[in-house]
C-alpha cells in the first residue's frame, strides 16, 4: 500500500490519475470503489464494493459506524433491491447513513455498481 501524507492530507493507494482514499482533518474521503473480484450479479458485486470499503476506512483509521455520506451509482435502477437487500445486511444497524441512490452509465460496462462514501475517522 502506498501512502503520501502532504499539507495534512494523508493519501491512501496513491497512483498517477488518483487516490483510493485521502485523509484530511479528522474525516475520509473515499474514492468511487467499483467490483474487482469478477462476480456477475448485483449481490456479488455490492458484497465485493461494501468489503473494499470497509478495508479502506480501516486503513484510514475508520469503520462502517462511521459513515457520514454515500453515494450509490447503479448501471441499473431496477437492482436497487437486490443491492438493498446486500446493504441492508452490511450497513450498522442504528448509524445508517445520509444515502443517494440513481443510476449511471459506468466507465465499464461488466460494472453493475460504484459506490463513493465518507467518513469520521476514530477519536
Amino acid at each position: 500500500m502506498s501512502q503520501v501524507e502532504n499539507n495534512g492530507i494523508t493519501r491512501f493507494h496513491v497512483g498517477e490519475r488518483l487516490s483510493e482514499s485521502a485523509v484530511f482533518n479528522g474525516v475520509v474521503y473515499l474514492a468511487g470503489m467499483v467490483p474487482e473480484a469478477g462476480d456477475t450479479d448485483i449481490e456479488g458485486q455490492t458484497r465485493d464494493v461494501l468489503n473494499q470499503i470497509e478495508q479502506r476506512l480501516r486503513e484510514a483509521g475508520s469503520d462502517k459506524s462511521r459513515l457520514l455520506r454515500v453515494q450509490i451509482y447503479l448501471s441499473n435502477i431496477d437492482d436497487i433491491q437486490a443491492m438493498n437487500t446486500v446493504w441492508d445486511a452490511w450497513v450498522t444497524p442504528g448509524n445508517t447513513p445520509p444515502r443517494a441512490t440513481v443510476e449511471a452509465r459506468l466507465a465499464n460496462p461488466n460494472y453493475k455498481i460504484e459506490v463513493v462514501a465518507t467518513a469520521a475517522v476514530n477519536p
